[in-house]
């Protein structure tokens, strides 16, 4: 194929790659790796060191963690994660920014290519964004590439490098349809990124046993929290101890085991952690979608009963005079009934949206499992962004809104706030909160 029958655009390049493979996941690395062998990306280094992260919950705050921390040592860095939330430039940054379209579209010329190369090679839509993230990266190796795995581990298409250091954050049932819902099985799935005579970072004090197994049988050398290294202290103020003790730091607003792992792998890829760096990048990380607040929003991707959990402790911390009122929309295949267990402690109403999409979850079979636990439904409604407008006018001044279950539900949230700025802020009416007809 000519390079003048490829698209020009990234939306026309994106349509193209979501008709491209049969199936949207299909994990196993046999045709990737023999992609990037004919790009060139098993040859050399993409960047002076590689971060691979995985884990059930807390991967997308530990590559922004880590992206902040190696930036305020000085280091030039490339991130790849996964999913995006408003736009697929997100995806791929370039020392803290989004990757242009320019440099997409000719990843994804470079993918197709090579798989044309020789036999024909089938690619997934995430396989051929991970390849062209690659490819960009090795065109400009940065010091340090930090690299999410998208699901599992062993067979995410990310492992198709070795990398310098490995962490696994957390281990929790998700993806149950492609890991399963044994721990220990899911544990080794994500222990897979690990490799023999290089360090691997433990994020968390509960992962299976399966995961240290691993480990050990490749050789690997642990970094485990809570012995290796650990911390101290909540909130702001709290301490790392580690290869490079740091007193004294400022709450990121995220997970502090996240960041101490961050830290803890930042070290191990070579970094002499300087303390008042490490400050001014806690201090300063951002991260969409996870635990931010717009007004008297709250907006978390939390899925799962392990991310519910968390979010519903740091309501708790953060406690306020008036309702907590949640707007919920979550796919088919995730555990609802386990997400509004987790929640209901802190939530005093409902609002349910459904989702497009062959994965999608109704408003009705949401409230139905609502109501079942005893909970409050104020309103159904057709979409994520229907919840926030039906919200929006009905807002007491002390009342804030938790809107949570899903990537797309936030995506879609945070698109209507950002066109409606207005609802940032408080809005009151005289209606009252009674479930909408």
């Amino acid at each position: 194929m000519s390079d003048a029958a490829l698209p020009t655009t990234l939306d026309a390049w994106l349509a193209r790659l979501e008709a491209a493979h049969p199936v949207g996941i299909d994990l196993g690395l046999e045709r990737v790796a023999e992609v990037a062998r004919r790009m060139g990306l098993l040859a050399r280094p993409i960047a002076g060191r590689v971060i691979t992260v995985a884990g059930t919950n807390g991967k997308g705050s530990t590559v922004a963690l880590l992206e902040a921390l190696a930036r305020a040592h000085g280091l030039a860095t490339a991130t790849y994660t996964s999913p995006h939330l408003l736009r697929y430039n997100e995806r791929l940054r370039l020392d803290g920014r989004d990757a242009d379209d320019a440099t997409l579209i000719d990843g994804f010329a470079a993918v197709e290519r090579a798989r044309l190369d020789g036999a024909p090679v089938s690619l997934t839509y995430f396989e051929v964004g991970t390849l062209g993230a690659l490819w960009a990266m090795a065109r400009r190796p940065p010091d340090l590439a930090i690299l999410e795995v998208g699901l599992g581990g062993r067979l995410d298409a990310v492992n198709v490098l070795d990398p310098d250091v490995a962490v696994i954050t957390t281990v929790a049932q998700d993806h149950a349809a492609f890991l399963g819902t044994d721990l220990e099985q899911i544990g080794r799935e994500k222990a897979g990124i690990l490799r023999g005579g290089r360090p691997a970072v433990l994020g968390s004090t509960v992962l299976p046993a399966s995961v240290r197994q691993v480990a050990d049988g490749l050789g690997a050398a642990v970094y485990a929290l809570g012995e290796a290294f650990h911390r101290e202290g909540e909130g702001e103020g709290w301490s790392f101890w580690g290869q490079f003790p740091i007193p004294h730091l400022p709450d990121p607003g995220l997970p502090l085991d996240n960041a101490a792992t961050a830290l803890q792998a930042l070290a191990l890829a070579g970094v002499a952690l300087d303390a008042e760096a490490c400050r001014t990048a806690l201090g300063s990380v951002r991260l969409p979608g996870r635990m931010q607040w717009l007004g008297r929003w709250c907006l978390d991707v939390g899925h799962n009963p392990h991310a519910a959990t968390y979010l519903a402790g740091r309501l708790t911390e953060r406690p306020d005079g008036g309702r907590t009122l949640a707007l919920l929309a979550m796919l088919g295949d995730k555990d609802a009934d386990g997400v509004i267990a987790a929640l209901a402690p802190v939530v005093d109403a409902w609002v349910t949206a459904g989702l497009d999409g062959e994965r999608a979850r109704d408003a009705d079979d949401l409230a139905a499992r609502l109501e079942a636990q005893g909970a409050r439904v104020l309103a159904r409604t057709t979409s994520p962004a229907a919840g926030a407008a039906w919200l929006a006018g009905r807002l007491a001044p002390e009342d804030r809104v938790l809107v949570c279950g899903s990537f797309y539900t936030v995506a879609e949230v945070l698109a209507w706030l950002a066109s409606r700025p207005d609802a940032v802020q408080t809005e009151t009416d005289d209606r009252p909160w009674e479930e909408a007809p």
